[in-house]
């Protein structure tokens, strides 16, 4: 087969006699470099923002959560803590009870949820990045963390002590309600630091010590609304999470960090198909270009051709020339299109081209899946469009 990749080569990298095939050879190779760069460009695109998607959201998830498989609340006795620091795997973990809570400030009120952390979790959660100015809360003082959105809406700042920040909260109990000013449980606390994530998370939470929310829902020191566990770096997520669950028994569901997002990810998953279903689309329309070239190289070789049979070339050897000669075109024009997009996304993660707003630059990530994403869709298309144009050879085109 060395001869066909020969004469391959010489019909690849050689000018044809006619200046319109050179034309519709060179429009077919740039198409098939615009559309690899542009497919590159795109995934890792969608790449960068997937990640910063979930940036968002995973600074207050955990890596396992410990959720109630029914109704509002788990127990968790010493033993039980014993028992899950002893898992292998598990680094750290922090008890949590939240609840849906009523806010009011100088007349002014929101409605957010009221979470209520112990000491370790800054230890389990990354939250100290998103805090702007003041302290964490302490664990023997009524203070809270609130979101930026929350002190936006409130007109409410930090280290306020004459004017303090009212919390209410359902009452726990059965039955009707007679006198509506029974129905919840309040107390004040002073705002000691704000946190900034994102718009949803921002007017959602407020954080505080938990055992001011425990005193506040008359809960015992056994009931809790969920636990947050933080891994070793090395360890499966899933085989934990079947240990923890042995533990606790079957009346808490532990989800990982993907399951507590499933929805965000199914959603930004089937973006990015999508959008690599439509450039693959654009990738075939182009492609049309390189059948419609090598067709034209057959038609220019036809005397050629018929001298290389007369050679003793076969039919089959014949097709290959061509075949090779398009699937050649098609694996270089790839490479070139995957590094000229490479050096495009290098540019933006270096030098900042694209900005969405004046302080955020527009998110990529180089990942090996694109590389192979792009490198696989082209050569595929690629070969399937030369093995076309290439069976279009026919023994009436050499008998003529």
């Amino acid at each position: 087969m060395k001869f066909p990749v020969f004469i391959a080569k010489r019909y690849l990298f050689t000018k044809s006699s006619n200046n319109a095939i050179n034309i519709i050879t060179l429009i077919s190779a740039i198409s098939i470099v615009a559309g690899s760069a542009a497919l590159f460009i795109v995934l890792s695109g969608f790449s960068g923002l997937k990640d910063f998607s979930l940036s968002f959201s995973s600074i207050f998830d955990p890596d396992l959560k410990v959720i109630p498989a029914s109704g509002k609340t788990i127990q968790f006795t010493d033993k039980n803590a014993t028992d899950l620091t002893a898992v292998a795997g598990v680094a750290d973990f922090t008890k949590i009870i939240e609840e849906r809570a009523f806010l009011e400030f100088r007349g002014k009120n929101h409605i957010a949820y009221l979470k209520g952390v112990d000491a370790n979790y800054m230890r389990v959660n990354t939250i100290d990045s998103t805090l702007l100015y003041g302290n964490w809360i302490t664990e023997d003082e009524p203070v809270a963390a609130i979101g930026f959105g929350i002190s936006r809406l409130l007109s409410l700042g930090v280290n306020n002590y004459t004017d303090l920040l009212r919390v209410m909260v359902p009452r726990p109990g059965d039955g009707q309600i007679s006198d509506p000013t029974q129905a919840f449980n309040s107390a004040q606390l002073v705002v000691s630091d704000i946190f900034q994530v994102n718009e949803e998370l921002d007017q959602k939470y407020i954080f505080t010590n938990l055992e001011f929310v425990r005193n506040l829902l008359r809960y015992d020191s056994t009931t809790l609304s969920a636990l947050e566990i933080k891994l070793d770096p090395l360890a499966d997520p899933l085989a934990v999470k079947k240990n923890v669950e042995a533990i606790l028994g079957r009346n808490v569901e532990v989800k990982t960090r993907f399951q507590l997002n499933d929805k965000l990810y199914k959603m930004l998953n089937a973006e990015n198909l999508a959008v690599y279903l439509i450039f693959t689309l654009v990738l075939i329309i182009a492609l049309f270009n390189l059948v419609g070239s090598i067709i034209m190289i057959i038609i220019d070789k036809k005397e050629n051709i018929k001298t290389l049979h007369s050679l003793g070339s076969t039919l089959k050897e014949i097709r290959y020339i061509f075949f090779l000669q398009g699937a050649m075109m098609t694996i270089f024009g790839g490479l070139a299109g995957i590094i000229l997009g490479a050096l495009i996304v290098g540019a933006q993660l270096q030098f900042k081209l694209k900005m969405i707003t004046a302080t955020l630059a527009y998110p990529m990530e180089f990942t090996f899946a694109n590389f192979f994403a792009v490198f696989a869709t082209i050569s595929i298309l690629g070969i399937l469009a030369s093995y076309l144009a290439a069976s279009t050879i026919r023994p009436k085109l050499i008998a003529e």
